[in-house]
């Protein structure tokens, strides 16, 4: 089998240690980055729908400032928000390189598209169901957690999953500058060597993560809405 595989991808095989700890390592970055993304991220998503010009906690202030915020990190590249954050990462990991120097800049990257997509997600709840729970007496807080988070459950499901996909690609970019993973594997051993199988079986890889991740969240989604 190996003698096989090392006919097609010589290069690959040789470096199938290394391949399977950058594996790891992506998943790593993605799963802690968008645990602690979600976790603030839907809040502030939330705080945007209930704040809004005519909802339940009306505060244009807040809104508009933290709408502000969100749309500047957001018009950002990943790839500037990378080095433009350097000083706060060093401060709160220590380090700007590996797995600890990626994960912060992929926190500060992702949560305002959790947020924008929560937003989103909770805009298209019928307002006659939030009208409904106000006439039974149901106070603000009520509100949000039996109404908007319950009926907005498929689309932060489907938010999250979005989230997910474009955290993998976030972490191949934060590999290009020595944040670890598949993106950094596929620099120092492909790209760098022109090793085309190298790059090649690198891009398959997280293909196949991304397309798992995208059926799982549709089936989530499939099984919510029933």
């Amino acid at each position: 089998m190996l003698e096989w595989l090392n006919s097609l991808i010589p290069n690959v095989v040789d470096l199938y240690p290394e391949l399977i700890k950058a594996f790891w390592e992506t998943i790593n970055m993605v799963i802690v980055s968008g645990v602690v993304s979600a976790l603030v991220g839907i809040p502030i998503g939330v705080i945007l729908v209930v704040t809004r010009e005519g909802n339940i906690l009306e505060n244009k202030v807040i809104f508009k400032a933290i709408g502000g915020i969100i749309n500047i990190f957001r018009s950002i590249p990943f790839v500037i928000l990378l080095t433009a954050i350097i000083p706060v990462t060093r401060f709160l990991v220590g380090t700007t390189i590996g797995i600890k120097g990626a994960i912060v800049p992929l926190i500060f990257g992702t949560v305002p598209f959790v947020a924008r997509q929560i937003e989103s997600a909770l805009l298209e709840i019928d307002e006659g169901v939030i009208e409904a729970a106000k006439a039974m007496g149901s106070s603000s807080l009520e509100i949000i957690f039996r109404v908007l988070l319950v009926e907005g459950l498929p689309g932060i499901v489907y938010a999250l999953t979005i989230t997910t996909v474009s955290l993998i690609g976030f972490s191949a970019v934060a590999g290009t500058v020595g944040g670890g993973g598949l993106g950094d594997f596929a620099i120092r051993y492909g790209y760098q060597y022109f090793k085309t199988d190298v790059m090649v079986v690198t891009i398959i890889i997280l293909l196949i993560v991304v397309n798992i991740i995208q059926a799982l969240g549709e089936y989530l989604l499939r099984r919510l809405s029933h």
